[in-house]
């Protein structure tokens, strides 16, 4: 039976700016707007926070019933390392789902019914990554569907169910959020090549290879800095962002130096780091400007 410090390193909190960074841009856009719902922005973080932990428990247990976690290098994994049983694990993952869908049921029911709609779909995104019988992490299309769920759907969403509209500002924080969540991805499959190659696990750090996969990292970590220059548009104060560049350049570091295995993972919490960071300060600006 898994110790709570093991489940707790098992729903991997370091990805958790992944879903608190989101939130923040998309209150940032609604602030340049004007009034923000805070209840509803708080409930936006709770289903954020609830659906990140529920893909990390989902991908626990859907990677460890297939053996691609057996010789894995990173963060705690309670089915492969045979600290949890896979049905624990998996109940863990909808018991997430069930709190994240809660919680979006009482946004739909005061916002607007199609969120439902939207929750189902994230839902789904999420088991489906490595869950069922085809999932579509084990082709590739993982990075696609971090920067939709958690860039666009996640800011956008938030955006409109604190201010109810969106807006360009609102599309460009997803764009910038999107690409650093993706980056984390992209990071921690690079990380894997090797043991994912020899599972068969085709990420797309697979599918384009070690140099191509570091420089690709190196682009998605310029697009919220040019997110940062475009939202001047919007109002000089978003220039914040770019304060965030020390920390995506601190990232880049292992990655650039050529790292491996354990020597890419300070890069993973780097870019976290970084994307939360840059939300934060993007945030600022919007709400000042």
């Amino acid at each position: 039976m898994a110790t709570p410090k093991q489940w707790i390193a098992g729903a991997r909190p370091r990805t958790l700016p992944n879903a608190i960074a989101p939130v923040v841009a998309g209150v940032g856009a609604g602030l340049h707007i004007g009034g923000v719902n805070w209840w509803k922005a708080a409930l936006a973080a709770v289903v954020a926070i609830a659906f990140i932990i529920g893909v990390n428990f989902s991908n626990d247990y859907s990677d460890g019933i297939r053996g691609t976690d057996d010789e894995r290098v990173g963060p705690m994994r309670l089915v492969g390392s045979g600290a949890a049983s896979p049905e624990s694990v998996k109940r863990a993952a909808f018991l997430c789902f069930g709190i994240g869908a809660v919680c979006g049921l009482v946004l739909a029911a005061t916002t607007a019914w199609w969120i439902v709609i939207v929750g189902a779909i994230c839902i789904a995104g999420a088991w489906f990554y490595t869950g069922g019988s085809k999932p579509y992490g084990y082709i590739g299309l993982g990075e696609v569907a971090v920067f939709v769920f958690f860039g666009l759907v996640a800011v956008l969403g938030t955006e409109y169910v604190t201010v109810g509209t969106v807006d360009w500002v609102g599309l460009a924080c997803a764009v910038g959020v999107g690409s650093l969540s993706t980056a984390v991805l992209v990071v921690n499959n690079l990380r894997d090549i090797p043991t994912d190659r020899e599972s068969g696990k085709n990420t797309l750090a697979v599918r384009m290879g070690d140099a191509a996969t570091r420089r690709f990292y190196g682009v998605l970590l310029l697009v919220p800095l040019v997110m940062s220059v475009v939202l001047v548009a919007a109002t000089p104060w978003a220039l914040l962002g770019l304060l965030a560049a020390p920390l995506l350049w601190k990232a880049y570091q292992a990655v650039r130096a050529g790292a491996v295995g354990p020597g890419l993972i300070p890069s993973l919490g780097a870019t976290g780091m970084a994307m939360l960071a840059w939300a934060v300060l993007t945030a600022i600006g919007l709400a000042v400007g």
